[in-house]
């Protein structure tokens, strides 16, 4: 590992130190934008409440939202924490698993067909970009699992990020199974709180086991991505090299 491969590894390792000792690991995967006059928790917590009169339909008007939510760049901490409010740990667990998957998908679909050109004009002269791009579609699967496990990667970001890589979308999508560990985790979190009220406030009580749990599954999983990531980008930027020498 070269002196430039150990400095970056060591900034994204105390990058991920710092951010999962110091953030509420709840509150991770919010990616949430506030515009004026308009609070996303606030109205994402009365969908909640609405969603929790509904009775039985309650299950799929909720995973319309997750869907929503997640196209939009709208908090779904807050949505999954309110999953083990409204339905408990198991069905909440599968309804944010398949809203927050589909809503993925979308995404990752807007992020292809939209930017993917542009993006592909952009990096066409630029041999390490490529490289990286070249990289992430041959190793896709292992990439996307790594960087779902991981907290320090905001999943709305990311699903519109990896729709302007080379990933293929077979791969994407089982990629996305890595988000199960951490969505049991913080349905299960949400549980706790059995008040919508109290979802993401300092009064939400917790589990310092599941706590713990969620950012050392969340900083091994970042310095993984982080070295695995170095290694097929280096290796796939020697390959177009030394292709372009012959």
């Amino acid at each position: 590992m070269n002196k430039f491969s150990r400095l970056s590894l060591f900034a994204v390792a105390t990058f991920g130190i710092v951010i999962l000792l110091n953030t509420n690991p709840a509150l991770a995967q919010e990616t949430a934008s506030n515009a004026q006059g308009f609070n996303p928790q606030l109205w994402l917590k009365n969908a909640l409440e609405w969603i929790n009169e509904q009775g039985t339909v309650g299950g799929i008007a909720f995973m319309l939202l997750y869907i929503v939510a997640t196209v939009a760049f709208l908090p779904g901490s807050i949505l999954t924490l309110g999953a083990g409010v409204v339905f408990g740990v198991f069905l909440g667990s599968v309804y944010v698993f398949i809203g927050a998957t589909i809503g993925a998908i979308a995404a990752f679909l807007v992020g292809r067909y939209i930017a993917r050109g542009w993006v592909s004009k952009k990096i066409a002269g630029n041999e390490k970009f490529a490289a990286v791009d070249d990289a992430v579609g041959r190793e896709g699967l292992k990439i996307v699992l790594l960087t779902r496990l991981s907290p320090v990667f905001p999943f709305n970001l990311l699903n519109y990020a990896y729709g302007v890589t080379g990933v293929s979308l077979k791969d994407y999508i089982l990629g996305t199974i890595g988000i199960l560990p951490g969505t049991i985790m913080y349905v299960y979190l949400g549980s706790l709180a059995g008040n919508i009220a109290t979802i993401g406030t300092g009064d939400q009580p917790s589990n310092p086991t599941v706590v713990w749990a969620i950012r050392i599954i969340g900083f091994i999983a970042t310095v993984a991505v982080t070295l695995y990531v170095t290694k097929v980008a280096r290796k796939a930027l020697n390959e177009s090299t030394s292709i372009g020498e012959q």
